[in-house]
């Protein structure tokens, strides 16, 4: 409920609390470190997903959750792409974990790859940070009036979303 409202480093609180009472449980973990990196505590959630991995290696999500981390903030991207393409080993129809290859291969400077899984997981699911990866790639190769179309799509169902819009806003100011 915390999250929800956005009171955001309230409820990475209540989380921290829990993992003192249960510690090492990896789904209140994965919470606590999806919490830790959106309040912008990067190292603790780098700590928790490495240690959740450590407990339970087929936990895809958290290699997931790592890899597309490192891939947003641009760092570390062949350990990110090692990262997600484990993910995508262990749950390959996984539409998350779809568009973090895309957006891996987008960020090694592989299009066509990156737009092959891109459109494969916007077709499974249109979300608005999926057309956000899709149209940024459409946009930087030469497909403006395609990445216009999957933006102006989605804004139509998502027009608060902030993804969206910020990549919007830095490819047409």
């Amino acid at each position: 409920m915390l999250r929800d409202a956005q009171k955001l480093e309230a409820a990475y609180q209540v989380l921290m609390l829990g993992l003192e009472k249960i510690p090492n449980q990896p789904d209140l973990m994965y919470e606590a470190g999806m919490l830790a990196d959106r309040l912008g505590k990067h190292d603790i959630f780098e700590q928790m997903m490495r240690k959740i991995i450590e407990i339970k290696p087929d936990y895809a999500q958290a290699y997931n959750a790592l890899g597309y981390g490192l891939i947003e903030r641009n760092e570390r991207i062949q350990e990110a792409m090692r990262l997600v393409e484990k993910a995508y080993q262990l749950t390959p129809d996984d539409v998350g974990i779809i568009d973090s290859m895309g957006f891996g291969y987008y960020r090694l400077g592989d299009l066509v790859k990156s737009l092959e899984f891109l459109r494969r997981a916007y077709a499974i699911n249109p979300d608005p940070e999926i057309a956000a990866h899709l149209g940024e790639v459409l946009w930087v190769q030469g497909q403006k009036e395609e990445a216009k179309k999957t933006w102006d799509s989605a804004l139509r169902l998502s027009p608060k979303n902030m993804v969206l819009q910020a990549v919007i806003k830095k490819f047409m100011p």
